[in-house]
C-alpha cells in the first residue's frame, strides 16, 4: 500500500534503482483491492441463507480468506452505511442517519481533520482507484472532495431516453436497466404507486442494455483493466457493485441458473407480526401507499417467488462480475501482495417479516457478507462468529497495512480475529434505524430499542430467524439490561436540523392509534 551528486555516483543510483525495481512485491506495502456489493444479504453458498444461491465466486473467495459470519452494518441504508464504514464514524455520533446534501452541508464539522478511507490511504502513500457504487452516489457523496478521495475514476453508466421510461421516474441510472415491459407494480396498479416501482423483476436481452452491457460488467472491465497495468505506487482499488440492488434485473443466463417453479420463498410464520411494537409494523410497511407486501402478495399469487427469483439471478450476475475481477487478480503481479476486503453495505428482505426494503434493525436487513484475505495467509476457508461491524473495516486496514493510527475511528481492527478467528471479542454492534431507534447484535442475541420505548428481543440460539419476541418476557430483564449498556449515551440530531420532529413513521403510528387502523397484515 535518492539521488547521489555528481558523475562517480551515477553507478550507484542506477544500481539502486534497479534495486528497487526488481525487489519481490511482497517487500512493498500491500496494495488493497476494496471490492463492495449492494444490497447483498447473506444468499450466498457459504453463508447458506438462501439454500438455491449460486455463487461459486463469493465461495471460493470465501475458502481462501477469513470469512466473518455474523457481520453487521452501522444503519441498513445505502447512504447512511456507506458513509459510515468510509468515515469509520456511527451515524449515531455523526447524525448522517440518511440525507446525502445534510451530510455534504455538514462535512467540515463533522469530520474535521478526520479523513475519508480512500483520501487516508492517499494521503499515506497510495494511488487510489475507484469504479461503480462506492458511495452511495457513485464514487464520491462530495463532489468537490472527489479528488481528495481518487487519483482515478471510472466512468459512469449513461442510460438513453427510451431506457429510463421504463423506470417510472425512478432515480439513480446506475440501476437501470428495468424490465422492458417496465415495472410490474406500476402495470398493475397504475402510476400512482411509483414510489414502488423498483420492486420489479425481469430478463434481459443485450439490447435492452446500453452497449449491450450492464453497468457491473463496465465496473469489472475497467478493474480488470487497472489490475492488467503497471503501478508505481501501491493502490487503493475500490469496485463498487450494483447489483443485487432493485430493480432484479440481469442478462437473461443469469435467470436461466434457476428454475422459477422450484424456487423456494422465505418461511413466514402466521403470525410473524403479532409480537412487533406499532414503530417495528410501521417500519416493516414500507414506502407503497398500500404497504410493500401487501402490494407484492396481492399482485399475484407468484409475484413472491418471481421476485426471490429476480433476486437470485441478480447475486448469481454479480457474483460472475466478481470472479472477473478476482481471476484478474491472481493472473496479476500483484497477486501475492494484495488485500481484498469484500462487503455488502446492508442486507435485504424479501418478505421475511412482512418487509420489502433494507431499512429495518431485523437480522435480514443489517447482516452483511464480509471476507477478508491477505497476503501470505497461511490457511484459507476460516470463519469467525463473532459479531464484528463494518465500522471495524477501516482500523483493520490501517493495520494491515501498517500505517498511522486513526485516532477518530469508532470500529476495532479485526487483526485479532485475522489471526485467531475465536479470540475474545466482547463488543457487540449497534445498528441505528434513523434517529433514536437501535438494535444491538451480540453473537446471541438480538435486542431492539425503538425512540418510543417499545423493544424486541430474539434470542438467536435457537430463534435465527427471529420470530419470537421476548422483550415482554420478564425473564429476559437481566438480558435486556447488559444490552442497553451499549446503546448510544447520547444521539446526535439529524445532520443540518436543531431539534427532533415527528416522521413518517412517528406520524403513521400516530394514525394507526387514533384510528385504530393497523392493517390485518400487519397483526
Amino acid at each position: 500500500m535518492k539521488r547521489f551528486p555528481r558523475v562517480h555516483r551515477i553507478t550507484g543510483a542506477m544500481m539502486l534503482f534497479l534495486s528497487l525495481m526488481v525487489q519481490p512485491l511482497a517487500a512493498r506495502p500491500p496494495n488493497v483491492l476494496f471490492i463492495s456489493i449492494d444490497d447483498l444479504n447473506d444468499w450466498t453458498g457459504s453463508q447458506g441463507g438462501h439454500p438455491q444461491a449460486i455463487t461459486p465466486n463469493l465461495d471460493r473467495l470465501a475458502g481462501q480468506g477469513m470469512q466473518f459470519t455474523n457481520a453487521h452494518c452501522s444503519q441498513a441504508v445505502c447512504t447512511a452505511s456507506r458513509n459510515a464504514l468510509l468515515s469509520g464514524l456511527h451515524p449515531a455520533s455523526t447524525g448522517w442517519y440518511g440525507s446525502t446534501s445534510a451530510m455534504r452541508k455538514s462535512y467540515d464539522e463533522v469530520m474535521g481533520d478526520h479523513k475519508m478511507l480512500p483520501q487516508y490511504f492517499k494521503d499515506n502513500g497510495y494511488k487510489t482507484l475507484a469504479a461503480g457504487k462506492v458511495f452511495h452516489s457513485g464514487v464520491s457523496d462530495y463532489k468537490e472532495r472527489t479528488d481528495d478521495f481518487w487519483d482515478a475514476t471510472a466512468p459512469d453508466y449513461k442510460i438513453s431516453k427510451e431506457l429510463r421510461a421504463r423506470g417510472s421516474g425512478y432515480g439513480g441510472t446506475k440501476f437501470y436497466p428495468f424490465p422492458h415491459e417496465g415495472s410490474q407494480i406500476i402495470n398493475h396498479y397504475g402510476d400512482d404507486f411509483d414510489s414502488g416501482q423498483s420492486l420489479c423483476w425481469g430478463a434481459l436481452d443485450r439490447t435492452d442494455m446500453p452497449g449491450g452491457k450492464m453497468f457491473d460488467e463496465l465496473i469489472a472491465d475497467w478493474a480488470v483493466d487497472q489490475l492488467e497495468q503497471d503501478h508505481e505506487k501501491p493502490f487503493f482499488l475500490a469496485v463498487g457493485f450494483v447489483r443485487p440492488h432493485v430493480p432484479y434485473t440481469a442478462p437473461q443466463e443469469y435467470f436461466d441458473l434457476y428454475d422459477l417453479n422450484e424456487i423456494v420463498v422465505p418461511e413466514v410464520p402466521e403470525d410473524e407480526m403479532s409480537d412487533i411494537p406499532l414503530m417495528g409494523k410501521s417500519i416493516a410497511y414500507g414506502t407503497i401507499k398500500t404497504g410493500d407486501h401487501y402490494a407484492v402478495v396481492n399482485l399475484s399469487d407468484d409475484y413472491w417467488r418471481e421476485m426471490v427469483y429476480g433476486y437470485l439471478a441478480c447475486v448469481s450476475f454479480v457474483d460472475d462480475q466478481l470472479g472477473k475481477v478476482l481471476r484478474a487478480l491472481e493472473d496479476s503481479k500483484y497477486a501475492e501482495n494484495t488485500i481484498v476486503v469484500l462487503w455488502s453495505d446492508h442486507g435485504q428482505n424479501l418478505g421475511e417479516k412482512r418487509h420489502w426494503r433494507k431499512q429495518s434493525l431485523w437480522e435480514e436487513s443489517t447482516r452483511v457478507p464480509l471476507f477478508v484475505k491477505t497476503p501470505g495467509q497461511s490457511s484459507g476457508g476460516c470463519q469467525s462468529g463473532r459479531v464484528v461491524s463494518l465500522l471495524d473495516v477501516y482500523p483493520t486496514l490501517v493495520d494491515l497495512c501498517e500505517l498511522p493510527p486513526a485516532p477518530k475511528l469508532e470500529g476495532q481492527s479485526l487483526l485479532p480475529l485475522l489471526k485467531n478467528p475465536d479470540a475474545e471479542w466482547a463488543k457487540p454492534v449497534l445498528s441505528t434505524w434513523y434517529y433514536r431507534n437501535h438494535a444491538v447484535r451480540s453473537e446471541d442475541w438480538r435486542y431492539i430499542r425503538y425512540r418510543d420505548g417499545s423493544e424486541e428481543l430474539y434470542n438467536h440460539r435457537n430463534d435465527p430467524g427471529e420470530h419470537t419476541n421476548l422483550a415482554g418476557d420478564a425473564a429476559y430483564a437481566t438480558v435486556i439490561a447488559e444490552h442497553q449498556k451499549w446503546l448510544p449515551k447520547t444521539d446526535t440530531l439529524p445532520a443540518g436540523t436543531t431539534e427532533w420532529k415527528p416522521d413518517k413513521l412517528d406520524r403513521r403510528v400516530k394514525a394507526w392509534r387514533e384510528n385504530d387502523s393497523v392493517p390485518d397484515w400487519l397483526n
